[in-house]
């Protein structure tokens, strides 16, 4: 994602939270002159090859610019972005709270402090915008799980949360300011809370924002580990109307031994009961699920379980991630699949996401949806986080009443109701 709309230039990789702090930073320095941030990932192999083609890029589209490195790449392998003639400067994730490292006037090309001795989450790190629609707000960061195929803990270090009030604040603002959805994300989100004086859960917090602001009409979750989801999230997900009937899970297989040895903390069952229970109270709610394709040492019956799991837990909005080795984590050791067979599986992985997917958009078609309407106007998003083009052109951020008249690609048709 390219912003280049204010002087300085940012290229953000990856996640949303990644996406949140860019925006933050561009607060900060969006009128620094040929300033270009580029803010990485190192959650898979490709993603980093993705990022050094964007540097590489930068400079050809900038050959005088001051490009400087940052996110979870330039923590974990600061020597690798170092080692480019492009690259300006190199800083890790906690940097991001020193908006002044930024700068050209900045001298040292390095600076990636010990993440792991990072305590508290920035309060200026805490936004990021979709247009005049949508917010995200970071109420977490790092990661206190240590799965065997991810190395994003070394990017980001141990879990630590925002306090409740901080998080309130924010969002007034931002409702204030006109955004009508609010979505809360965090590299482990459903982990919210336990470094702080109480211990209180993400279930207590949603509780505190729906309290605080009854102006906000649309609250969501991003990414959430389902093992997490105690009696008071569950509650809310299922009866608040204010919070929006869509989940996405981070499920990644469907095989228990191959869970076990992602050294993930759940079960197929668990996921499958989950669900079911969802749908049962809340039928309306749209799964989302993120799966790996060809993990090591599955086979083609464990795969199977992956594949039966999309169905299973009925998951229309599905990513799915090709397995890459990442250097430093415990599964890049253990037996490999071939390329072939890891790209063979995640494409009939996409192939049954998308049926499902079909499946539930034709479920749709004649029925009455409320559109949370985003630039240019004319598509926005369901509650269900069902993507919308509309049949005319309205302000953003507006949330209109919708009936559902088709399907165009990956995206349902509507029209204005009167």
């Amino acid at each position: 994602m390219t912003d280049g709309t204010s002087k300085a230039q940012f290229i953000t990789m990856g996640c949303r939270l990644n996406a949140a702090e860019s925006n933050a930073l561009k607060q900060e320095l969006g009128d620094v002159d040929n300033l270009v941030v580029i803010n990485s990932c190192a959650v898979t192999n490709e993603a980093v090859r993705q990022t050094r083609q964007a540097i590489r890029k930068a400079r050809r589209a900038k050959p005088d610019a001051h490009i400087v490195v940052t996110g979870c790449a330039a923590q974990v392998d600061a020597g690798s972005f170092t080692d480019m003639p492009e690259v300006s400067a190199v800083l890790g994730n906690a940097e991001k709270q020193r908006p002044s490292l930024f700068l050209p006037t900045h001298n040292d090309p390095l600076v990636v402090s010990d993440i792991m001795q990072v305590r508290e989450t920035a309060p200026q790190l805490v936004s990021a915008f979709a247009g005049r629609a949508r917010a995200f707000v970071e109420v977490q960061n790092g990661c206190d799980h240590r799965c065997t195929f991810c190395i994003i803990p070394y990017g980001r270090g141990n879990s630590r949360s925002v306090p409740a009030g901080a998080v309130i604040a924010h969002i007034e603002k931002l409702v204030d300011e006109g955004y009508r959805e609010i979505v809360l994300t965090g590299v482990d989100v459903t982990s919210y809370g336990h470094d702080l004086p109480g211990r209180p859960h993400l279930g207590l917090l949603i509780e505190q924002i729906l309290h605080h602001i009854p102006q906000l009409p649309r609250l969501r979750l991003s990414s959430v580990d389902g093992v997490e989801i105690d009696d008071r999230l569950f509650d809310i997900l299922t009866a608040e109307p204010r919070m929006m009937p869509h989940l996405h899970l981070s499920l990644q297989s469907g095989n228990n031994m191959i869970l076990k040895r992602m050294k993930r903390r759940h079960s197929r069952e668990l996921a499958v009961d989950l669900v079911a229970r969802l749908k049962a109270k809340r039928p309306e709610i749209a799964i989302g699920a993120d799966i790996i394709a060809g993990f090591p040492t599955e086979d083609n019956a464990m795969f199977e379980n992956s594949l039966s799991l999309i169905a299973d837990c009925d998951i229309v909005h599905g990513h799915i991630f090709p397995y890459s080795p990442k250097e430093g984590t415990p599964a890049a050791k253990m037996p490999q699949h071939s390329r072939t067979i890891i790209k063979q599986r995640a494409a009939q992985l996409r192939e049954a996401a998308g049926r499902q997917k079909d499946k539930w958009q034709r479920r749709m078609i004649g029925t009455e949806q409320q559109i949370l309407v985003e630039r240019p106007g004319d598509h926005g998003h369901a509650e269900n986080f069902a993507a919308v083009k509309l049949n005319t052109t309205i302000a953003d951020g507006t949330i209109a009443r919708a009936q559902i008249i088709g399907i165009d690609g990956s995206q349902l048709t509507a029209t204005i109701c009167e």
